[in-house]
């Protein structure tokens, strides 16, 4: 995987910022020249103090490495700085006259001066292993003249493309999944094994060396079906871009790097690869994610509907206790429906908690004061939390901001606050009401404490403590365990 040193990049000589913004954007995609020509790429900088610094460093990933250590951050070897230095001051490709000896292979060397706007910031050194077989394979020359021009154009100042599209997205083709190298007609002058059998797969059948890759192409997509607007320039190498193309359930990522020579297109080199059993995946998955959101939003709708009916028959109760058990009833189905109305919006049964319970907070005060004026407030974050801690914590809160208003402010006017505070996977609430304070012997006898309790000691995994304050009103303090995984994802 491609590395780079930061510090060193700060260090070097006359390098403006979109000097570095280009050496990024080299880095960025240099691995597809190493994969190429199964060579090391060292990237060296100019210090102040004239010397050259590795700043970065990038491996084949289909072969075996020049350097088995790390080298970023290392001085060139001074024997080798005239050679670096030329190539920097001339803007021109240098090679080495003599491979030098590693101590295990013989190593050529090639300096590549990187320019941009004209001017060369800095030299890559392409380190291959001496001999035909290098990484276990044959290395093939139409592959190897794709990376040396690639090469050229960094030295004109051509590579990397700018505006290329080629965002990297699951399934984005890299060099062992195929190579193509097109003329400028479009037509396929090489192809790779890989190569070869994926468009086999996708049902061009016989010898694919000679054919205009876009007309075979679109020739066996059936007709009134949907295509990618840039599927043609990137099939005629015209275009810097990566697209799909499906035919029959098959599916082909292809990336286009359109080549030029001395300012001349000269055809291009595309990447495929067959993402069929990915694309799969991910339709497998968004089933999954849209089935779950369903049932989510089923469940919050069924919840509505039996908190309608509760509703109903409080109100056709005779007696006051039962209406009173009925709307407590009907409250707490509410309070689980926002949890679940809230899960349906995403797919990873994660909910933004204060979302959730600004309106839980509003919601209990309201209906649990429905003459008094009482104004509630949050402060602090409680962050994303998992789908069983949401639904445990709504509850609880719930139920200790309605008892606040009812038991604790009686019918007045007042105030409830809940303060939190968050540390990773623990978890510190306040409810805090200015009312007449709480009796000792009134703990733990209703059934809306023993609901919080057992919540907090159960699902939430920690305690609850009601404290009466010195200025009247009540405390009540909540210490509880965050499921971990949620913990650390929200971090």
């Amino acid at each position: 995987m491609p590395n780079i040193l930061p510090s060193a990049l700060r260090d070097a000589v006359d390098l403006a910022e979109a000097d570095l913004d280009w050496i990024h954007q080299l880095v960025a995609d240099w691995q597809l020249i190493a994969d190429l020509s199964t060579s090391d790429l060292v990237l060296w900088v100019r210090t102040r103090a004239g010397r050259f610094i590795a700043a970065g460093h990038t491996r084949p990933s289909g072969g075996t490495t020049v350097h088995l250590e790390d080298v970023i951050g290392r001085r060139m070897p001074a024997s080798r700085e005239a050679m670096a230095m030329e190539s920097l001051s001339t803007a021109q490709i240098q090679d080495a006259a003599e491979p030098y000896w590693t101590g295990t292979a013989a190593v050529q060397e090639e300096y590549i001066p990187v320019v941009h706007a004209g001017t060369p910031i800095a030299v890559v050194t392409r380190e291959t292993s001496v001999g035909v077989i290098r990484g276990g394979r044959i290395v093939e020359r139409e592959m190897e003249e794709i990376a040396e021009v690639l090469c050229r154009m960094t030295a004109a100042g051509d590579f990397p493309i700018q505006g290329a599209g080629t965002t990297i997205r699951h399934g984005t083709p890299r060099v062992a999944d195929g190579v193509l190298r097109l003329d400028e007609d479009g037509r396929i002058v090489y192809v790779s094994p890989n190569g070869r059998s994926c468009f086999h797969r996708l049902g061009i059948e016989g010898e694919l060396e000679g054919i205009q890759l876009a007309e075979a192409v679109t020739s066996i997509i059936p007709a009134r079906t949907p295509v990618d607007e840039t599927l043609a320039v990137v099939l005629m190498g015209r275009q810097a871009w990566l697209t799909e193309v499906e035919v029959g359930g098959v599916f082909l990522s292809v990336r286009s790097i359109p080549l030029s020579l001395d300012g001349h297109r000269s055809g291009a080199a595309l990447l495929v690869r067959d993402v069929t059993e990915v694309r799969r995946r991910e339709q497998v998955l968004l089933n999954k994610d849209a089935t779950i959101r369903e049932v989510h939003h089923r469940v919050k709708n069924n919840l509505q509907t039996v908190s309608a009916l509760l509703r109903m028959q409080a109100r056709r109760a005779s007696n006051e206790e039962t209406r009173q058990a009925l709307s407590e009833a009907e409250r707490r189905v509410t309070t689980i429906a926002t949890v679940h109305d809230a899960l349906s919006h995403n797919v990873n049964e994660r909910v933004d908690f204060d979302d959730v319970f600004s309106s839980i907070l509003r919601m209990a005060a309201v209906v649990a004061s429905p003459t008094g004026q009482v104004s509630t407030s949050l402060e602090g974050s409680f962050g994303v939390v998992d789908a069983d801690t949401a639904q445990a914590l709504a509850t609880v809160l719930a139920e200790l901001v309605t008892n606040a208003v009812e038991h604790g402010l009686d019918g007045r006017d007042g105030r409830v606050t809940v303060k939190v505070r968050r540390e990773e996977d623990r978890l510190e609430v306040h409810v805090i009401d200015n009312g007449s304070g709480v009796a000792p012997d009134t703990l733990m006898t209703g059934l809306g404490t023993r609901i919080v309790a057992t919540l907090v000691r159960g699902e939430l995994r920690g305690s609850i403590d009601w404290q009466s304050l010195d200025t009247g009103g009540t405390d009540v303090v909540i210490h509880a365990r965050l499921n971990q995984r949620a913990a650390r994802n929200e971090l």
